[in-house]
């Protein structure tokens, strides 16, 4: 990817989808810079790495009234920690580049001046890495059944990674709709023996869910979402991040 104008940045925080109502999202990680310094230093600061964390942040146009809007989705969710996920200008096509994490929201401010067009800005900090992966399920294409997505080729997780994965669900509709989404590896891209590594909890209203493996190692390099749908006449529109961190 070469350098770009931001034209396309998608921003989905815990089950709404910000990207027709914001005009600015950033994302920021750092690592707490710990003085060491000592008599061995030659007379420079010495420092090493602590704790690190990262923050999201954005503003755009306020609207309200139902939750799939910012101000009932943010009075819903301030003080609450779930999934983020940023595409990095590029949409959120399977494949695209997706920054993602668990956050806090912790603020949330809006309105302003006579005049001027309602604004909102609000800030997330981070309760888990800030993993750099892939969209694995794009948001605009409607799943009504059972099935599986693209396959993805992360590669193997190293032991002590792990292989993150969050679903944010944007719209439901139908009668008693459920969904279950699960992520699925293998050594192939034909997933012709899929494992199952994690299983979602099943869904049947707008809101995110974040998951993570245990730190042990897989040494399976292609990954997947799928989903079970149940219901009648059940609808579904969800995105999906996968990353290794």
């Amino acid at each position: 990817m070469g350098k770009s104008v931001l034209t396309n940045v998608r921003c989905f925080a815990v089950g709404v989808d910000l990207t027709g109502v914001s005009n600015k999202i950033e994302v920021s990680s750092e690592v707490a810079a710990k003085e060491a310094t000592n008599y061995g230093s030659s007379g420079y600061k010495e420092v090493v790495g602590g704790l690190a964390s990262a923050e999201i942040s954005g503003e755009g146009q306020w609207e309200a009234g139902d939750s799939t809007k910012v101000d009932d989705a943010s009075w819903a969710q301030i003080g609450g920690v779930g999934p983020w996920s940023i595409s990095a200008n590029n949409g959120a096509a399977v494949g695209d580049l997706a920054y993602f994490t668990s956050a806090l929201r912790a603020d949330y401010k809006l309105l302003g001046e006579v005049g001027e067009v309602a604004p909102w800005t609000s800030m997330a900090k981070s309760a888990w890495p800030l993993v750099r992966g892939q969209f694995a399920h794009p948001p605009g294409t409607a799943r009504t059944a059972s099935g599986t997505g693209t396959g993805l080729n992360l590669g193997a997780v190293a032991a002590n990674k792990r292989l993150y994965a969050a679903v944010h669900v944007l719209s439901v509709a139908g009668t008693t709709p459920s969904i279950t989404a699960r992520v699925e590896s293998d050594d192939n891209s034909g997933f012709t023996s899929a494992t199952t590594r994690l299983t979602f909890t099943a869904a049947n209203a707008v809101g995110g869910q974040i998951l993570r493996t245990d730190g042990t190692a897989i040494t399976d390099t292609w990954w997947r979402i799928a989903w079970t749908i149940s219901g009648t006449t059940p609808s579904f529109l969800f995105a999906a991040t996968l990353g290794i961190q």
